[in-house]
């Protein structure tokens, strides 16, 4: 059994150039293509967002890479306007390599908490549940289980990889409802 900590990745992007890009598609709205320059974008997409005129964001996208669990990425899936590629728990086979749990972060060691000792005790319910996880997964497969039949006992807290890409606008959503 291995406990991780989640981690995101974003993809590599030119953000002068997807502004520049959204500019372009913007200024068709109003047909002042002809006012473009070097630093034009940069008042126009503010007054637009400003004013509401949020669909220009439609045109650009940014992806991510991001370590989670379960439980997340069930929540990250509601977001329609996103794409996502997820690990596969139907395919995946965590037999060989024991199942990779991602630690809570109401329970992480890192957090403060009035009540240190109860931290610690909800700590181990939760790590000892995944042990009994891992070991009834691991029978599974033993007993000729096949990764999809077997991963039914697996919990939220397992760890899954997702890559999700979205447009500007339904990022601007997503952080809306999801970021503190």
């Amino acid at each position: 059994m291995k406990i991780v900590n989640p981690w995101i990745q974003v993809e590599e992007y030119d953000p002068v150039k997807i502004m520049k890009n959204i500019e372009r598609a913007c200024r068709t709205c109003y047909r002042s293509e002809n006012l473009i320059n070097e630093d034009s974008y940069k008042r126009l997409l503010k007054n637009c967002i400003n004013r509401g005129h949020e669909s220009i964001l439609e045109h650009e996208k940014i992806t991510i890479r991001m370590c989670c669990d379960i439980g997340v990425y069930k929540d990250l899936t509601r977001h329609r306007f996103g794409s996502f590629s997820i690990e596969s728990t139907r395919y995946c086979n965590y037999g060989g390599t024991g199942v990779t749990f991602i630690e809570p972060c109401y329970l992480s060691a890192e957090e403060s908490c009035d009540d240190n000792a109860r931290r610690a005790a909800k700590y181990v319910d939760w790590v000892t549940s995944c042990r009994m996880a891992e070991e009834a997964y691991t029978n599974m497969l033993n007993r000729g289980a096949t990764p999809q039949e077997a991963r039914v006992v697996l919990p939220n807290s397992t760890k899954t990889e997702i890559v999700m890409t979205a447009n500007l606008r339904e990022w601007r959503h997503f952080f809306k409802l999801r970021a503190c």
